[in-house]
């Protein structure tokens, strides 16, 4: 069995950040890349990636087949909020485990949100998306974009057995797609992909990662 690497892992916190300075770009003005408004806020920040990270969503779009398109469902999170969700959710496996040590907790949490100290969403460089036809209607992929362990069954993990064999078919067209691209998955979650942050730098042997923390501006 392939390794899966927690975003709790000490080897993401210990990847250098070689910060390229990229600004952050917002995906609703791409013209070709369609936004999902379900996590949208305030200032627009989840429509937002580095301008490398779009690009290459862009050239892996071209990669799908015709009539199928990427749906884009969140990208920048702030950290402020980051740790939010990290914490609302820690608190659900601290009940559901009770006795549990605090790196245990960190380590079932991350399954689902990354602490906030290395989450790929606060640098601009990971996406949230799933498969949508061109005239935005959403394709089923097996569970709910952002579906928890617990709700989904273990179906969220991208490897997930007890998917329809269609389902299946649509990730493995995704994720091939943007892997031609650069991107890395973050296997417990299908939806979640990522370029430039500390997870791809280390699952894809890279020296360092390009993306650290941004804010919006």
């Amino acid at each position: 069995m392939t390794e899966i690497i927690l975003l709790s892992d000490q080897r993401v916190a210990r990847t250098p950040v070689v910060e390229c300075g990229e600004p952050l770009t917002d995906v609703r003005y791409t013209g070709t890349l369609r936004m999902d408004a379900r996590q949208a806020d305030g200032d627009g920040s989840y429509a937002h990636l580095r301008t490398g990270v779009v690009r290459r969503l862009l050239q892996a779009q071209r990669e799908l087949p015709a009539g199928v398109r990427f749906m884009v469902v969140e990208g920048f999170r702030p950290p402020a909020l980051q740790r939010r969700y990290y914490e609302e959710y820690a608190a659900t496996m601290r009940a559901a485990h009770p006795g549990a040590s605090e790196a245990r907790i960190r380590e079932l949490a991350s399954a689902y949100i990354s602490p906030p100290e290395v989450a790929p969403h606060v640098s601009g460089g990971a996406v949230d998306l799933t498969l949508c036809t061109e005239d935005g209607t959403e394709l089923p992929l097996g569970t709910e974009v952002n579906a928890t362990p617990e709700e989904s069954g273990g179906a969220c993990r991208t490897a997930a057995p007890d998917i329809s064999a269609e389902a299946r078919t649509r990730r493995e067209l995704m994720g091939k797609a943007l892997a031609s691209a650069g991107f890395v998955n973050y296997p417990t979650e299908w939806w979640h992909w990522s370029y430039g942050d500390r997870y791809w730098a280390l699952v894809s042997g890279q020296p360092a990662a390009r993306y650290g923390p941004t804010e919006l501006e």
